[in-house]
C-alpha cells in the first residue's frame, strides 16, 4: 500500500492519525500532540513516573512469558528512539491506554472505544476514517478489500482441491513470480519493504492483476478437475502467466495520442 494512503487509513482519533509500527504498537506521541498537554507529561517523562515504571514491567513479563519460545525485540510492549526513520516512542495499547488517561481520563476513554473498534474490524468506523481520506486511499481501500474476499474464495477452492500445508504458499509464489517477475522475497527485497503481507503495500492495479490471475487459476482447477499441490501450483501459474501476457499486449498495442498542434483539430 503507498504510503500517504497508509497514514490516511490508520486510527484516527478527533480527525488525527494515531501511528503504529509493525508491530502494531501505538504512537504515545501522537496521543499527547492530540492532548496539547505541555511537554512536562510528555511520553519519556511519564515513563519515569513509578506507576508507568510498573506497569510497563509487569505488562513486559507477561508479554515475554507468554512467548518463551520466541523471546525478541518484537515482544517489547514499549521503544523510543530517534534518528532517522525512527520517530516517537511507541507502546502496547494497554500502555497507550494509560498514558491516555494519566493525560486525560475523557482521552483514554476514546482511546479504549476507538482501539476496541478497530481491532474487531468495526465496518462503520472503516468507513468513518475513509471519509476523511483521499480518493486514493478509498480507491486502494476498496480494491483490497474485494482482493481479501477474492483471495478466501481461492484458496477455499486449493482447499477443496486436496491443497495442503506449503502447497498454497507455493500457489502464491507461482502467482507473483508468473505475474509480476518474482517471487514475494526477491519482490520486497527489491522493492525495499519490511516483512509483512505484501498485498497490504501493492498498489490498486498489481492487486487486480493479482485477483484476476487466481480468479483465472480457480477457473481452471475446477474445469480440469485438477488435485493436490502440484497440479494446482502449475494451475496458478499458468493464470498468472496468462494475466501478464495479456497486461504485456495491451500496453504494447497503445499508440501515444500525436501532439497537438495549434489551429488544428
Amino acid at each position: 500500500m503507498p504510503n500517504n494512503a497508509q497514514h490516511e487509513l490508520a486510527l484516527v482519533l478527533r480527525g488525527k492519525a494515531i501511528s503504529e509500527d509493525e508491530q502494531g504498537r501505538i504512537c504515545l506521541d501522537d496521543i499527547w500532540s492530540l492532548s496539547g498537554e505541555k511537554d512536562t507529561r510528555a511520553p519519556k517523562q511519564w515513563r519515569r513516573t513509578t506507576p508507568a515504571t510498573r506497569l510497563i514491567d509487569a505488562l513486559q513479563l507477561k508479554v515475554t512469558t507468554s512467548h518463551l519460545k520466541d523471546v525478541s525485540s518484537e515482544k517489547t510492549v514499549i521503544t523510543a528512539g530517534r534518528g532517522q526513520g525512527v520517530r516517537g516512542t511507541f507502546a502496547h495499547p494497554v500502555l497507550a491506554a494509560a498514558y491516555a488517561g494519566y493525560l486525560n481520563p475523557k482521552l483514554e476513554i476514546e482511546i479504549r472505544e476507538v482501539w476496541l473498534r478497530y481491532r474487531a474490524g468495526d465496518a462503520t468506523l472503516a468507513d468513518e476514517v475513509l471519509q476523511r481520506a483521499s480518493a486514493e486511499a478509498n480507491q486502494w481501500a476498496g480494491t483490497r478489500a474485494l482482493s481479501r474476499s477474492k483471495r478466501v474464495a481461492f484458496t477455499d477452492t486449493l482447499k477443496d482441491h486436496g491443497v495442503v500445508g506449503k502447497g498454497y504458499m507455493h500457489c502464491t509464489e507461482a502467482t507473483y513470480t508468473q505475474l509480476l517477475g518474482a517471487p514475494s522475497f526477491k519482490i520486497r527485497e527489491q522493492r525495499g519493504w519490511p516483512k509483512g503481507n505484501l498485498r497490504d503495500r501493492f498498489n490498486s492495479s498489481e492487486l487486480s492483476f493479482i485477483m484476476a490471475a487466481e480468479s483465472l487459476a480457480a477457473e481452471r482447477i475446477e474445469d480440469e478437475q485438477r488435485l493436490g499441490n502440484a497440479e494446482c501450483i502449475q494451475a496458478a501459474g499458468l493464470g498468472a502467466s496468462a494475466i501478464r501476457k495479456a497486461i504485456e499486449a495491451d500496453r504494447k498495442s497503445r499508440q501515444p495520442k500525436a501532439p497537438m498542434v495549434e489551429g488544428r483539430f
